[in-house]
């Protein structure tokens, strides 16, 4: 009478091993569907367009011409040129600067375009694209003036600087004696008027000012050696996506496209 009981707990042990076999092989398969299971590109082209963050406040970048017209930019009109490359359409989603890795993390877009610059931090956390633009800092003085022609130069004299900004602290490291404004436009009209020797700033947004108000009398009197490099962003594991988009900016380089689009917006070649 006890047999039977034995016999059901021996059949019950089998199939447990059983499962547990099975189950072992169905984990070890799945590190290798996940390895294989980048759909960062396929998605995109299954659905037609490519969705791309944007602050749409950042002018020359990303903003609205007049305020109120078509949302345009310099880094709108390459993301544009990338998506035309990948054949599918370039649609905007515009997103304050303080959300807009955390909208890329939860998959509300698939990539950012706003003069994202690279840096370790951001390197470890997210894949980027080839570069498309490369900056750097600039020392900028009335045109006349012939006092300052290096870094070293801005020892003992006065820059107009935003506090905020890395470019503050590039001044001070020079020996600058600095004087507090709001921004760039502050700083310009200071320099102008002479009532402060020279202020640094990004080479791009010297550029952008002197295309639009070519007779400011200003320029640039030194620069930085070190580069600033900005490109496209996108989650951590977007081999196939980042390839394509490379493969794309190269195709964009070769044609002149990019140099057409950087010498529309800062009247110079920014994306080598």
């Amino acid at each position: 009478m006890k047999s039977l009981p034995t016999r059901r707990i021996a059949l019950s042990a089998a199939l447990a091993a059983v499962a547990l076999a099975l189950s072992a092989c169905g984990g070890g398969s799945s590190p290798s569907s996940t390895s294989g299971g980048d759909t960062s590109l396929s998605a995109i082209k299954s659905k037609g367009e490519i969705v791309i963050a944007t602050e749409g406040t950042y002018r020359p970048f990303s903003f609205h011409e007049n305020g109120a017209g078509p949302l345009t930019g310099f880094d709108v009109e390459i993301a544009q040129a990338v998506a035309g490359k990948l054949g599918v359409k370039a649609t905007f989603q515009e997103t304050q600067f303080d959300g807009i890795f955390a909208g890329l993390d939860s998959k509300r877009f698939d990539t950012i375009a706003n003069q994202i610059s690279i840096n370790p931090e951001r390197t470890a956390k997210y894949d980027f694209s080839a570069p498309y633009t490369i900056s750097n800092g600039v020392v900028v003085t009335k045109s006349d003036n012939n006092s300052i022609n290096s870094f070293a130069d801005l020892k003992g004299k006065t820059t107009a600087q935003s506090l905020t900004s890395n470019f503050y602290k590039m001044a001070v490291d020079a020996g600058a004696n600095v004087q507090s404004v709001e921004g760039w436009a502050q700083a310009a009209t200071l320099v102008r008027q002479g009532r402060v020797d020279a202020t640094v700033n990004d080479k791009l947004t010297y550029l952008d000012y002197a295309k639009s108000t070519p007779d400011s009398g200003l320029k640039i009197a030194a620069e930085t050696t070190d580069k600033t490099q900005s490109a496209l962003v996108f989650r951590k594991g977007s081999t196939e996506l980042k390839a394509a988009v490379d493969k794309a900016l190269t195709d964009l380089r070769a044609d002149g496209t990019l140099a057409k689009i950087s010498q529309k917006y800062f009247g110079a070649d920014v994306t080598k």
